[in-house]
């Protein structure tokens, strides 16, 4: 099942309704703090234990 842009803006609409503006800007903004704290935590485990993050092994060989 696909949703569609009217199925999208129908439950954008209903969620800015039950839960109101003010309270989805701090869900976002909650998401996004979260998202960058977990990207800082990985790349300071990869610089611990050495590792390279994907795609820096691409170098050609040859």
């Amino acid at each position: 099942m696909r949703l569609g842009t009217m199925e999208i803006l129908l439950i954008v609409v209903l969620a800015l309704v039950v839960f109101g503006g003010s309270k989805i800007a701090g869900v976002g903004k909650a998401l996004g703090q979260s998202i960058r704290e977990f990207r800082k935590e990985v790349k300071d485990e990869d610089k611990k234990t050495g590792d390279e993050p994907n795609g820096s092994d691409t170098e050609k060989q040859g």
